[in-house]
């Protein structure tokens, strides 16, 4: 059945704990919690051939809920987990929305990009099964204002929250695109620190259902760059990367993570097409000359990645967003004009199912979590 899909593709081309005192203890190695990640396989890493399949990025984009019902589980069968976001920025500004720190964890709240809350579809029965993966924003120096201690308090909340997730398994993507220097400005000792800092604490915590992600961005990536921003073996699970245009196929985090021993999540994927000046054309999937372009410049290179590291690749996250309806896209010039909800092209629609629901690809069931801790 993949022989015949794939050729088809490829012809159409909240508790208390003591924290450490000083962002000097965050070089100490930190506590290695069941299961433990190993040469065989990583933490919550499927076996190789399968690939955890997640979306989001948002409430709306994912849906399947009372009051968001025409996202992606209302249309498509339920992925393998979803993807959701917080933050470590408390007084930060975001498009009239100030932050407190942690949120969009236990509260509805809309910095711009839709509204978000972690907590919301984990209350709900349909989502019983599905695994999690949370991008954790610390930019506009908190990154530094972490490495210090200063929010040690909104980690040990954070840490009481996902204890309280028991066994369901969680991708946490500290810093994600840490090299998104023009956007996120991470300053790299500080972030280095930081990433650091904040796994020890959640070890000693004993928070064990947390896997580690350390994300690059997509295009402009380089190895050595990489190389001069990464943690550590022992602080990080999971390499990832964003999946925005199809050149990204080529990625370097593939080699270095093949370099480390460490699987990798495909974090952020969304269809973009560059011209030929390297800028982001109109993509409206409800369009079916946009669908077919960006089937065959994006689906079909974003499916081959996958198919070419079975070994490698262990989980992806489709973004199902409305991008040019969300303030905070409007003036940006990769996603101003990108509407990649999959729904919206019939001929998407049934490419994407005839793909992903083959047997590689992880969905919920009752059984995911055991063997994702496990591997049986």
């Amino acid at each position: 059945m993949y022989k015949i899909i794939f050729a088809g593709l490829l012809g159409l081309l909240v508790c208390s704990c003591s924290a450490p005192s000083s962002p000097s203890d965050a070089s100490e190695a930190p506590v290695s919690k069941a299961p433990p990640a190993t040469e065989a396989r990583a933490k919550f890493a499927p076996q190789d051939g399968e690939c955890l399949l997640f979306v989001g990025q948002e409430l709306a984009a994912i849906g399947g809920l009372e009051t968001f019902a025409a996202g992606y589980l209302d249309h498509f069968p339920k992925p393998g987990g979803i993807t959701l976001y917080t933050d470590l920025m408390p007084g930060t500004e975001s498009f009239g929305f100030v932050h407190r720190g942690l949120d969009g964890l236990t509260t509805t709240d809309d910095w711009g990009d839709g509204p978000s809350n972690l907590s919301l579809p984990l209350s709900d029965p349909d989502f019983d099964h599905l695994a999690l993966a949370i991008g954790l924003d610390m930019k506009e120096d908190h990154e530094l204002r972490v490495a210090r201690g200063e929010h040690d308090s909104l980690i040990v909340r954070l840490g009481g929250w996902l204890k309280g997730l028991g066994r369901r398994p969680v991708l946490l993507r500290i810093g994600y695109e840490f090299d998104g220097h023009p956007w996120n400005s991470y300053q790299r000792e500080a972030y280095l620190m930081a990433f650091r800092r904040i796994h020890r604490l959640l070890d000693s915590m004993a928070v064990e259902n947390v896997a580690y992600v350390w994300q690059s961005k997509g295009r402009g990536s380089q190895y050595e760059e990489l190389e001069a921003w990464y943690p550590g073996d022992e602080y990080v699970d999971w390499c990832g990367y964003s999946f925005f245009a199809g050149e990204n196929e080529k990625h370097p985090m593939l080699d270095f993570a093949r370099a480390h021993r460490k699987p990798v999540f495909l974090a952020e994927a969304t269809p973009i097409v560059l011209d030929a000046q390297q800028q982001s054309q109109p993509l409206d999937l409800a369009d079916p000359a946009a669908a077919q372009l960006a089937w065959e410049r994006w689906f079909v290179p974003f499916f081959r990645t996958i198919h070419e590291h079975p070994d490698l690749v262990k989980a992806v996250s489709y973004i199902n967003c409305h991008w040019k309806a969300h303030p905070m896209w409007r003036d940006n010039d990769y996603f101003r004009a990108i509407d990649a909800r999959l729904h919206l092209s019939p001929m998407i629609s049934e490419r994407w199912l005839a793909e992903t629901q083959q047997d590689r690809y992880l969905k919920g069931h009752p059984g995911l979590f055991d063997y994702l801790w496990t591997g049986q």
